[in-house]
């Protein structure tokens, strides 16, 4: 019998002073059994990121033509697919395709990655590549429970969450493209 995917109840309280964004949300998000506790936190912070009315939760790892996440406008056309982790450069370049925008969220020891991936598609305009700060990370996804509740604050490229006991500071490195902006 296969195991199943695990609900996790999710309440957002994003500040994002950079782009103007100011949103209470909650949702539901399943973590699939082969997903780490660090990358359902990097989905999740990429979720208060990339905030949009619009964007939600693609199948991610069940379905490898889906984007972690994506923004599809009332048309059915994607608008951002937003991949979170260390995608080979073939699947940027292809989803580079399918929407104007089209970011990644690095987690975890990136930096082979980053020096061998991002020159295969760094003449893309339409592609920005943010990295989470490894260590800072890993402490917030321990922090992550199948109810959880952060407030999310974004300011000069610093995340910062707290779970109601305490903030902790989440570094938020552009290692290609820009920094998001307002809507």
């Amino acid at each position: 019998m296969a195991l199943q995917a695990t609900p996790y109840k999710i309440t957002l309280d994003i500040s994002d002073i950079d782009r103007g964004v100011y949103e209470s949300v909650k949702f539901t998000v399943a973590r699939h059994p082969s997903e780490t506790e660090i990358r359902l936190a990097s989905r999740i912070l990429a979720y208060a990121i990339f905030y949009h009315p619009q964007l939600a939760f693609g199948r991610g790892l069940s379905d490898s033509d889906e984007a972690a996440l994506w923004e599809i406008d009332l048309t059915g056309e994607i608008q951002h697919w937003i991949d979170v982790g260390q995608p080979d450069a073939e699947r940027v370049i292809k989803a580079s395709r399918r929407a104007p925008q089209m970011s990644v969220v690095v987690y975890g020891n990136a930096r082979l990655w980053r020096e061998k991936t991002i020159p295969q598609f760094g003449h893309l305009d339409n592609v920005r590549v943010l990295a989470l700060a490894q260590e800072e990370l890993a402490i917030i996804a321990a922090k992550l429970t199948r109810s959880t509740h952060w407030g999310v604050m974004i300011s000069d490229a610093q995340l910062y969450i707290s779970d109601g006991d305490q903030q902790m500071p989440l570094p938020l490195e552009c290692w290609h493209g820009e920094l998001p902006t307002a809507p």
